[in-house]
């Protein structure tokens, strides 16, 4: 039965991450990362996997806490609040993928260190593609081709590989790989190329197999949940600006324009949030209409925590566009997600078919 409500454990769980978050990744400590070139911050990182983020949706038997996708989204909101280093939703992602395989030699090797946050993992996707334009091919165990948008690259060691026709396949950091830096209009999480060169891997799922497609559904829940943790974040952060800042005398909170605008921004958060936790629901208990409720999150979401940015920016005034204030990170990041995966008019199209229109 679906709650409409977050349980207590739920919300538990997203006051620890937040707490943890505030404690190892600070402001100061985001505009180091934004103004250096690393795509990755290990305090935070181990804070974070010490709280058992790594393995919130595995099984207990491997170190996991045997929670679901709809738990592990509402941590990822958190994350995307605070704009939180790293390629923990694709970490996830690799964790849950190798939790779903058939094979226990995988499982045993990688899940607990996977739940600890021991090993670093990344998906190897691609920014923009669907599974069925996936290009990387494999041959007798080896990868060759190369994909980009590839988040957390640098600091991987495991790399869950997109193969062509739709399959996926298991390969760790080795000598027939090659990681590029590429321009990244988010800087709190830089993507990288990846050219594989007769780099060894394990084929986890052919093309054809259901799981590939709902691994990928399980990505747009958790890409939408980080878009809604971002546009969330935009509106307390107008708010509290709204609050402070005074014109005339008195707050500008006060005037009845940005009132509207704030009003209008909330709105559009909020109804997102039921959205994405029936999206993440669906997948959980496998409903027929999980693909489409997983597609029109993602697309739907990402769009508001665009919109929202945009006019949290407005809202702020000259300031708002300064890397100093540090709203422009999540203006970019939402720019990111609105892409990531898929654009949402990608997305719309693909609810529209599963419906059948």
């Amino acid at each position: 039965m679906m709650r409409f409500h977050p349980t207590e454990e739920q919300l538990a769980i997203q006051d620890a991450l937040r707490g943890t978050l505030a404690d190892s990744f600070p402001k100061e400590r985001l505009h180091e990362l934004v103004d250096g070139d690393t795509d990755f911050d290990k305090p935070s990182w181990d804070a974070l996997m010490a709280l058992g983020l790594g393995g919130l949706a595995l099984p207990e038997i491997w170190g996991g806490a045997g929670l679901g996708l709809l738990d592990l989204a509402m941590a990822i909101e958190v994350l995307g609040d605070g704009a939180a280093a790293g390629p923990i939703l694709q970490h996830c992602l690799v964790a849950l993928a190798i939790a779903s395989s058939a094979s226990e030699e995988l499982k045993a090797r990688w899940l607990p260190e996977l739940a600890s946050g021991g090993t670093v993992a990344t998906v190897a996707w691609g920014g923009e593609w669907l599974p069925e334009k996936w290009t990387v091919k494999i041959e007798d165990g080896v990868l060759s081709g190369m994909v980009r948008y590839v988040p957390g690259a640098n600091a991987a060691h495991l790399f869950l590989v997109g193969t062509a026709g739709g399959g996926l396949a298991l390969c760790e950091l080795e000598a027939g790989m090659r990681v590029s830096a590429q321009h990244s209009s988010d800087r709190s999480r830089r993507t990288a190329t990846v050219t594989f060169k007769n780099a060894k891997a394990v084929e986890l799922f052919e093309p054809g197999d259901p799981t590939v497609a709902r691994l990928f559904d399980a990505a747009l829940v958790l890409i939408a949940a980080d878009a809604l943790g971002g546009a969330q974040h935009c509106v307390d952060l107008s708010v509290a600006y709204a609050k402070e800042r005074e014109q005339f005398g008195q707050p500008i909170g006060r005037f009845q324009a940005l009132k509207h605008q704030l009003a209008g921004m909330a709105l559009e958060v909020e109804p997102a949030r039921a959205m994405m936790w029936y999206a993440a629901y669906a997948w959980d208990m496998q409903l027929a209409e999980a693909s489409r409720a997983a597609a029109m999150a993602k697309a739907h979401i990402a769009d508001r925590f665009v919109s929202v940015a945009r006019a949290a920016v407005a809202a702020h005034g000259g300031i708002g566009y300064t890397w100093e204030y540090g709203l422009v990170i999540w203006f970019r990041r939402s720019m990111f997600d609105r892409a990531y995966l898929g654009s949402p008019a990608v997305h719309r199209a693909r609810a529209a078919d599963l419906a059948g229109w």
